[in-house]
């Protein structure tokens, strides 16, 4: 408790000093006024939460964290459990499309075991960016009573914290967060439902491609849970132990990390903003760190992002996870930092501005 308590502590609220200078440099450039829209607001939110005058995001780290759910018992998947495992595996091989779209952005993946019901042998994989956190061989089924201990909850966070501070010396600008777990979206719609205030049936999508049948089923399980284990919806880590799982919860405290050490943070899919909803529950200056990468085809990310107050970059009906949508926004993002540093000023290039 103490790591999650001296991070939290060590978050700053972004002074945003640097607006006026960074608008000025904006409006300076060869071009109309705001006329390249949001690549103009990633430039100045890079350089507020930075406060660097000429920011970089060369070194781009997506982090991949994997966890079972007990959940995945009663049928909440399309798919089984063992699914999970066969995919950290897949991540290795670099095989799966968050290696694929990592390599297009030129990031780097790092996969980590937070909770895989298995002892994972990674001897002979190509890539070598694993870390073992697990916190336990997957969470317990929540119908059945709390997915996991208060104390699991605190140790799955900070073992988050400590995969970031783990890599940090490798170099890193910015954050993407991705997951792979099969029952997660459950565990995520619980937590949106019991934070944001929501029936379940407003915040519980299709996950994997399940049909009407196994949805409404889905939903009942989700209802039942949450009657049964009475999570606080004022106490983030009582939601997170009680419907929660292992690799959200790791996925929070990274968030929470890259705010402490002022780097931003690209929010990837559901799952990834559900932990988001956790952080910023925990400590709510996370906000202006984050950015939410896209909008899936579940119903709660939307939901989630607006609660926090966040604006998708991207809406290309995304529902893989991993970190690809945080892939693709960290490009995008990019550009608007190039724009920032490369771009010539009226007066450098000799060229006439407009009135006003």
């Amino acid at each position: 408790m103490d790591k999650l308590k001296e991070t939290i502590m060590a978050i700053e609220k972004i002074d945003y000093s640097l607006a006026d200078e960074t608008q000025k440099r904006l409006d300076n450039l060869t071009k109309p006024r705001g006329s390249l829209g949001r690549l103009e607001e990633f430039a100045k939110q890079i350089v507020e939460i930075t406060r660097k005058q000429s920011p970089s995001v060369k070194n781009k780290v997506i982090f991949t964290l994997a966890g079972d759910h007990g959940v995945a018992e009663v049928g909440v998947s399309a798919y089984p459990k063992e699914v999970t495992a066969q995919m950290v595996y897949n991540f290795l091989n670099e095989g799966a499309g968050i290696n694929v779209l990592a390599k297009h952005v030129g990031a780097r993946v790092v996969v980590v075991d937070m909770g895989v019901a298995t002892k994972l042998q990674i001897a002979n994989c190509k890539m070598q960016n694993f870390r073992d956190k697990k916190t336990g061989l997957g969470t317990k089924n929540m119908l059945k009573g709390p997915a996991m201990s208060r104390e699991e909850a605190v140790r799955a966070i900070e073992a988050g914290i400590e995969v970031f501070d783990e890599e940090l010396s490798g170099g890193i600008d910015i954050v993407g967060t991705g997951d792979m777990g099969i029952g997660n979206t459950t565990a995520s719609s619980a937590i949106a439902s019991v934070i944001v205030g929501k029936p379940p049936e407003s915040v519980t999508g299709r996950g994997t491609g399940i049909d009407d049948k196994t949805l409404t089923n889905k939903i009942e399980i989700i209802k039942k849970a949450i009657s049964l284990n009475e999570p606080d919806p004022k106490d983030a880590i009582d939601v997170l132990s009680k419907v929660g799982g292992f690799e959200i919860g790791g996925l929070a405290g990274i968030i929470l990390a890259a705010a402490r050490k002022r780097i931003p943070i690209v929010i990837d899919g559901f799952i990834s903003s559900a932990a988001g909803l956790i952080a910023y529950q925990l400590e709510p200056k996370v906000k202006d760190y984050m950015i939410a990468g896209h909008c899936s085809c579940e119903s709660g990310h939307r939901i989630i992002l607006n609660y926090i107050g966040l604006r998708p970059i991207l809406d290309l009906d995304l529902r893989l996870g991993e970190g690809t949508g945080a892939a693709l926004a960290m490009s995008i993002i990019e550009a608007g930092v190039k724009i920032f540093n490369e771009m010539a000023t009226f007066q450098s290039a000799g060229v006439s501005e407009g009135d006003g």
